[in-house]
């Protein structure tokens, strides 16, 4: 029986936790709290899907890691800012051959290890002091991209909305055993799986396309097919964008798709709410960090000058802490 456990059991990995527990001999636990806690003791895991809601047990669910123990397969489903906090309580789950998949987004806390570019240095923005790094060390990790939407309708139960692409790969590139056994169960569990050669430029990419339409979805209330219909926001994203596409040339991730072109593809998701208009509407706090701060930290570590997005950055942040969904500034 394969052992998984899925930490943070929200939206995607609410999705990623019925989908695999459904797949024969595989045994998926959950560590959660509250509400959703009590709702996967009580009816399992639950996935509202296609008019259906499709439902699994769950092997366990507990807010103790230690409760566990070590498990063959650990999806991390949380959103970047609550990591640096758990990761440390997370180490009863790893055993010497665990794999790690974090189904994160934004700039991941692995994705300044092992890189010249970036001194093999924590990124403080995402990673404050490297408590991640030491507490999960980069021979567990499998990196993952997320191309699927999904949502909570209540504890415990997940929405698929659109989407199952996930990309996975080596964080030092390449291909190994290991990500295409995960694939193939991944496969299995009904998701549109790629193994790439390089998961860095494949996280650099999905970036460079979503981290201005999330802050201004947060700052307008707008869907993204209304920002890109308004030519002066339209500019002001492509100027965000042509500065992360430098920064990317400088540590091996070269996008050589324009702006229009990714909004032409932005374009075919409609009326679509980003995940951080979302959160904005339910109270939750910014994963600003990981989209955008962690972006012009590395910016700065290659010296590239990033104006518009230090602007994005400053005026998500303000809008974040004046409605109390972003840190107060350490006095």
């Amino acid at each position: 029986m394969l052992r998984v456990c899925i930490v943070g059991a929200g939206a995607i990995g609410g999705l990623l936790g019925t989908r695999l527990a459904l797949c024969e001999g595989v045994a998926v636990a959950a560590l959660a709290r509250g509400a959703t806690l009590t709702a996967l003791r009580d009816h399992g895991w639950r996935l509202n899907e296609s008019g259906k809601q499709l439902r699994a047990p769950v092997a366990r669910a507990v807010d103790d890691p230690a409760e566990l123990g070590p498990q063959d397969l650990v999806i991390i489903a949380l959103k970047a800012q609550a990591l640096p906090a758990l990761a440390p309580a997370l180490r009863p789950l790893l055993g010497a051959d665990t794999v790690v998949l974090p189904a994160m987004n934004g700039v991941p806390w692995w994705f300044s290890q092992s890189t010249e570019a970036l001194a093999n240095r924590p990124l403080e923005s995402v990673d404050p002091g490297g408590g991640i790094a030491a507490a999960i060390a980069l021979r567990h990790v499998v990196g993952c991209v997320v191309h699927v939407s999904a949502a909570t309708t209540e504890p415990g139960v997940a929405a698929h909305r659109m989407g199952r692409g996930l990309i996975i790969g080596e964080p030092e590139g390449g291909q190994s055993d290991r990500v295409a056994r995960l694939g193939e169960l991944l496969t299995r569990a009904a998701f549109e799986v790629t193994c790439s050669s390089r998961i860095r430029y494949e996280a650099w990419y999905k970036l460079w396309g979503n981290m201005t339409m999330n802050p201004l979805s947060a700052l307008t209330g707008g869907t993204t097919d209304r920002m890109l219909d308004d030519e002066l926001i339209r500019t002001f994203c492509a100027a965000a964008m042509r500065e992360a596409a430098v920064i990317g040339a400088h540590i091996g991730c070269d996008v050589r798709q324009s702006a229009e072109d990714r909004f032409a593809v932005t374009r075919k998701l409609g009326a679509f709410k980003t995940s951080m208009l979302q959160d904005v509407e339910a109270g939750r706090a910014l994963e600003l960090d990981a989209l955008v701060g962690a972006v012009r930290e590395i910016g700065a570590r290659v010296a590239v000058a990033t104006p518009a997005i230090d602007t994005l950055f400053g005026l998500t942040r303000l809008f974040g802490r004046v409605r109390g969904l972003y840190p107060p500034e350490r006095s």
